[in-house]
């Protein structure tokens, strides 16, 4: 009868937790993530967002006191990637992964950005942080009930970190440091395509069996170049191939099999000797 007791009691603690484990139910702070590009930069915001539910929002008594680290949002550290090199009010951040925390006060706040290492904020505040800046908070007339981060005011090269809550406002400038990447694009883009592009483009047109004249005009501007690459020479070689010109495949082939040997790339030694002796019979 104990034994039979036992075993209902087990039962019936296993049956309460299965059910707690497939409970959900909705969080007071939910979580949020926001993703925007700035120029070329791409930022990830990770954060939780509590709400005001009639109570006073800072000061003695309010939920945030002045001048003490608070998380900026709910339940754990929020979390800020970066996708290259920034300033933030003039001050630089490398691109990388960090958690913000802030500590306001009646006029000002005092943000602290650390290298992200868990979502316990409080492992932060004993650190020196990477950068810490301080912004002037403003006074909104509409109230805002739920704690807000966003990326506002986007221009090309720049931006503005954004946290709102109740009738509080810090607008922090962002700048992307994009121009050196923008321009060498465009110098890339408007020079033409590269030898690269042109062996891709050759070699999909080779292996679809498309369009090899095509193939073989774009292999030549590769081949013809001053150090064309062995691999690249008998792409070549086999567009002449398979275009019936024996005796120009034959030269390429070779030509790739000297390139080969000075590598010393054993596959395609093996791959030209074959090339050579098919072409030769």
């Amino acid at each position: 009868m104990l034994k039979n007791t036992y075993l209902i009691l087990i039962c019936t603690f296993c049956f309460i937790n299965s059910i707690n484990g497939q409970l959900r139910t909705p969080a007071l702070s939910p979580s949020a993530t926001i993703t925007q590009t700035v120029g070329l930069t791409d930022i990830r915001i990770e954060y939780s967002r509590p709400s005001l539910r009639g109570r006073n929002l800072f000061g003695v008594e309010g939920i945030i006191p002045f001048n003490e680290f608070w998380r900026t949002g709910a339940n754990t550290a929020t979390k800020i990637t970066i996708g290259d090199d920034i300033l933030i009010n003039n001050k630089p951040l490398k691109k990388g992964t960090y958690s913000i925390l802030t500590k306001p006060s009646s006029t000002s706040w005092d943000i602290y950005f650390y290298t992200y290492e868990s979502g316990n904020w409080n492992s932060y505040v004993t650190k020196e942080p990477i950068l810490s800046i301080t912004q002037n908070s403003q006074k909104v007339t509409d109230k805002v009930e739920t704690f807000s981060i966003a990326l506002e005011e986007l221009t090309i090269h720049s931006s503005k970190l954004v946290f709102t809550w109740e009738n509080t406002k810090v607008s922090i400038p962002i700048h992307i440091k994009n121009e050196e990447k923008i321009v060498s694009n465009i110098k890339k883009t408007l020079s033409g395509p590269s030898n690269i592009d042109y062996f891709r483009s050759a070699l999909y047109l080779h292996e679809a069996q498309l369009d090899l004249n095509t193939a073989l005009e774009y292999i030549q501007k590769v081949t013809k170049d001053e150090n064309p690459r062995f691999f690249q020479v008998y792409r070549e070689a086999l567009i002449l191939k398979d275009l019936g010109r024996k005796k120009e495949a034959l030269t390429a082939a070779k030509k790739s099999l000297e390139l080969s040997e000075n590598s010393k790339n054993k596959d395609f030694i093996r791959l030209n000797q074959k090339l050579i002796k098919s072409l030769s019979e």
